[in-house]
């Protein structure tokens, strides 16, 4: 009986170890059609916002790289290949240069304006028990207006005799100026306009990374002796204000290097190239004077220098900030 017993149990032992491969190799087969299906679909729904980005950016700017490295003037009908001769003429033009020193300076005084006085109104409308949503609007709307309409409005203030700013000035006994005239004070009067207009912007941003700050670190701060203002800030609300500062730093910092509308309408880049910045040197060697593969060579410069200095941005800030 023992016999017959391990004879009959032979093909049920035989039969087992048939199966199991099998059922691994569907199951693996099932695997490879699952990961296929789900990669299908992912490719299918990122197609069309891939589809748009290829080309609404990676064709343009392919199509400027390639503008760059030819004669082509705006209108016609023919060009020929120069190489680099383009970026040559682009390093060795003074003009360029004023306008990049421009450009810089501009950012350097945007930047930590707008992040600074961002920061100290959000600190302030926080910190006020009436009226938050009424000053909130206030310093949001510059930043939601046309910058044209308000650039014109600008224009009429800074009048050189009739502008509010100087006839006020001149009721306090102070010097007044021809603030838009005057290659000493258009550049930095920009800034400040540039100031004004995202100012509004950073506002919000930190008055979001306030609200998400939990009110435990301020108590346990204030355990800890930290209960001035002043320890608050420096212990508790910048650290934690980290992630929002790099993101407005950056953001600010772009749209300091994009400025072109505050300068076309209220100064043209005078007096003297005083006030030109990249963008405008771009838009008037391309559409004015029709250079057109000059003018793409100063915007691949431009991409280069502003992708540069925003990635070294990142890397640097965000090795000093702190996540929650």
């Amino acid at each position: 009986m023992s016999g017959a017993g391990a004879i009959r149990g032979r093909p049920e032992a035989t039969t087992s170890a048939g199966i199991q491969p099998a059922l691994q190799t569907l199951s693996a087969s099932l695997s490879k059609r699952r990961a296929l299906a789900e990669t299908t679909a992912g490719w299918t729904l990122a197609a069309p916002a891939a589809l748009l980005l290829l080309g609404l950016f990676f064709l343009p700017v392919f199509g400027v790289f390639f503008i760059a490295l030819t004669d082509w003037q705006f209108g016609a009908r023919s060009f020929s290949f120069v190489g680099l001769a383009n970026f040559e003429d682009v390093f060795a033009d003074a003009g360029f240069r004023t306008s990049l020193l421009n450009t810089l300076i501009y950012v350097l005084i945007v930047v930590p304006g707008t992040v600074v006085l961002g920061l100290a109104v959000a600190l302030l409308i926080e910190s006020g028990k009436t009226c938050r949503a009424f000053y909130r609007a206030i310093h949001f709307l510059p930043f939601m207006a046309t910058l044209t309409a308000m650039a014109i409005a600008w224009e009429a203030l800074l009048h050189p005799t009739i502008g509010l700013v100087n006839q006020s000035l001149a009721a306090l006994g102070l010097p007044t100026a021809n603030w838009l005239r005057d290659e000493t004070t258009a550049l930095p009067v920009l800034a400040m306009i540039g100031i004004w207009q995202n100012l509004g912007y950073a506002m919000v941003l930190f008055l979001a990374g306030l609200k998400s700050i939990p009110q435990d670190l301020y108590d346990a701060a204030a355990v800890d002796g930290a209960d001035m203002w002043l320890d608050r800030l420096r212990t508790v609300t910048l650290p934690m204000l980290g992630p929002v500062s790099m993101f407005v730093l950056i953001v600010v910092a772009l749209r300091a290097f994009e400025t072109f509308d505050t300068v076309k309408v209220l100064t043209q880049g005078g007096p003297g190239h005083a006030s030109e910045v990249l963008l405008y040197t771009l838009y008037r060697e391309s559409f004015e004077y029709l250079r057109t593969g000059y003018g793409a060579a100063v915007a691949v410069v431009f991409l280069v220098i502003v992708v540069t200095l925003t990635l070294v941005q990142m890397r640097v800030l965000d090795r000093k900030v702190h996540y929650q």
